[in-house]
């Protein structure tokens, strides 16, 4: 008998090996492994397991509606407003590579706008791909600088995959008479 709780055993048979279905007869789970007979639920691809199915009904996202459109080729667009700026020293050049340092801009973005929600009080040089009408008026009042940059270089386009040409139909032949 063991004298503490940490030496504690399973008693004999409590693990039991892992069942295997389909393995013979004599496991329990031959044959059809425990599916039955027929029927979706005895497929190997019956489908239920797939993420979003309901029972054989039409699926949610085919009974919705489709409406609008999301442009693939759309920039990223980071928005940084004014009062982010704050956490700066007086006379610094901030661009997109100073934001990432700071934490400020994380992820991908393609362009980089200022907004101009918050209050500025140092005088900064900002290059950025845009600015509102708000933060350049922000900026300008505390002596900075708001530097529009050129936009960036278009993504390239995957090239479409050129169609194979039709397999030619051969002539008919005369039925015999």
């Amino acid at each position: 008998m063991p004298d503490t709780l940490s030496k504690l055993a399973k008693p004999a048979g409590a693990t039991r090996p892992k069942t295997r279905p389909g393995r013979g007869v004599g496991s329990g789970l031959g044959k059809t492994a425990g599916r039955g007979q027929k029927g979706q639920k005895a497929r190997s691809t019956g489908g239920m397991g797939r993420l979003r199915f309901q029972g054989g009904q039409t699926p949610m996202q085919r009974r919705l509606p489709k409406r609008g459109f999301r442009n693939p080729f759309a920039d990223i667009v980071a928005e940084i407003n004014v009062g982010e700026l704050e956490a700066f020293d007086a006379g610094a050049t901030i661009d997109e590579n100073v934001l990432r340092e700071f934490g400020i801009l994380r992820g991908r973005a393609d362009k980089v706008k200022i907004l101009g929600d918050g209050d500025l009080t140092k005088k900064l040089v900002i290059r950025a791909h845009a600015f509102s009408k708000g933060a350049t008026d922000k900026i300008t009042k505390a002596g900075g600088q708001a530097i529009v940059l050129a936009p960036p270089e278009p993504k390239p386009v995957q090239p479409k995959a050129e169609a194979k040409p039709a397999a030619k139909k051969s002539a008919k032949k005369p039925a015999k008479a």
